[in-house]
């Protein structure tokens, strides 16, 4: 074998040397995170599809950007600090168990990866009304296809609990939630929010947006 083909063959098993490292670590994030998740099941199930009474929303396949974000906030109190919100009192403390960073991103890339689930409806609201609103409030953050924008860490809408899309456009409205002047995205959704003139207004377009699961 000559010099040159040895070094060649030694590159390439070196690369697969670290793939192979690489997938190794990446296997135990998530086995990590399945651990941790388990704290997790009590309230939002062990698929990640949810519990409207234990007021857990369907997180499962949820981006990991935007649990690892929300899970941040939750930790430094810029969700769940307010006493009217009763869902983010609980998991403001339970975010806070998760003790390191790297916790926090095992448990987001573990959701991440869980199946999407299509929680039962439980909203009614008239979805062609609630288009319109849509396409005039919501589509520039979330998209005409309910995907998210990462860039503006704005969330899909996509296999979403309506009963807490729901919950959570009060709670904007009412200042419960968005009114942390370090939160940006709050302060857009509470603006937002306040262009609901009724509960009404938040049924239709919860409505539409499950549409968009289909």
């Amino acid at each position: 074998m000559t010099i040159g083909k040895y070094i060649l063959t030694l590159a390439t098993l070196s690369g697969l040397a670290l793939l192979l490292c690489v997938g190794t670590a990446s296997a135990q994030d998530l086995d990590r995170g399945k651990q941790l998740f388990g704290l997790c099941t009590q309230c939002h199930g062990s698929d990640g599809g949810g519990m409207p009474l234990s007021l857990a929303p369907a997180i499962a396949g949820m981006p990991d950007w935007y649990v690892l974000s929300q899970l941040n906030a939750f930790r430094a109190g810029q969700r769940g600090s307010h006493p009217g919100d009763l869902s983010g009192m609980r998991m403001m403390p339970m975010s806070r168990s998760l003790r390191t960073e790297q916790d926090v991103k095992n448990v987001a890339a573990y959701v991440a990866q869980l199946p999407a689930t299509d929680p039962a409806r439980l909203v009614e609201g008239d979805a062609e009304k609630g288009k319109a609103t849509y396409s005039a409030v919501c589509v520039s953050c979330h998209q005409a296809d309910g995907a998210g924008n990462k860039d503006l860490n704005f969330p899909p809408l996509l296999h979403t609990s309506d009963w807490y899309l729901k919950s959570q456009l009060l709670k904007y409205k009412s200042g419960i939630r968005g009114s942390d002047p370090t939160n940006t995205n709050g302060i857009v959704m509470r603006s937002m929010s306040q262009t609901l003139v009724d509960e009404q207004a938040m049924n239709d377009v919860v409505s539409y947006i499950m549409t968009l699961s289909n």
